[in-house]
């Protein structure tokens, strides 16, 4: 394989990959409508971060340890658990919240870093890393410089998933101000909050293939 079908095979996989809906969309896209577009955007980019570190990561050969550390992953695999269990209350939480009619939605104190949120939902799945570890080998034609080559993989993948959700993100702003009232937020909410409890709580009680 050489360097341009290499690349062109990556961008096609990477793609496909992209478009297919998961736990990070389903977070991006869930604030967008809550949140709107700029908190959207940060947690894609937090997230496509993330997409980046693991292509390091790989790169680096330390991805190696969650293929061959049972322990490595389990307690990755726990933490990432927490983690989406924590995220996922506090949209519980906030769905629950009640709301008086007639008054305006009381912001947070404290605004979330959802940028950071990216970041950690990304880097504490352990299938993130061993997917990475498994699939960029795939793509590295004979005789290339290793990290740099798969960086660059992992940067096209990046930009891919920053485009797409960039994309979701817009598909929201005709209808903000329908997103806007007091019920549908909570709906988005109580939704995407069971779903990231459901997530953590089938990597908790899966098994390991192999």
């Amino acid at each position: 394989m050489d360097i341009t079908t290499a690349l062109l095979s990556f961008s096609l996989a990477a793609a496909l990959l992209t478009i297919t809906p998961g736990l990070d969309t389903a977070l991006v896209l869930r604030t967008a409508a809550v949140e709107g577009p700029r908190r959207a955007m940060l947690a894609g980019a937090g997230v496509v971060t993330g997409v980046l570190a693991w292509g390091l990561i790989a790169a680096l050969g330390l991805g190696a340890v969650l293929a061959v550390s049972e322990l490595a992953y389990r307690v990755l695999q726990l933490a990432g658990a927490a983690y989406l269990i924590w995220l996922g209350l506090g949209m519980l939480r906030s769905a629950a919240r009640p709301q008086m009619p007639g008054l305006p939605k009381v912001a947070a104190p404290v605004a979330p870093n959802w940028f950071l949120r990216g970041v950690m939902t990304n880097l504490l799945n352990p299938k993130v890393g061993v997917f990475y570890l498994s699939f960029l080998p795939q793509f590295l034609p004979a005789g290339v410089p290793v990290v740099p080559f798969s960086v660059l993989l992992a940067g096209i993948h990046a930009a891919m998933g920053l485009a797409f959700f960039a994309a979701i993100t817009a598909a929201t702003i005709p209808f903000q101000r329908a997103l806007g009232g007091p019920r549908l937020p909570r709906i988005l909410d109580a939704v995407t909050g069971s779903v990231l409890i459901a997530f953590a709580l089938r990597l908790v009680l899966e098994r390991r293939a192999g």
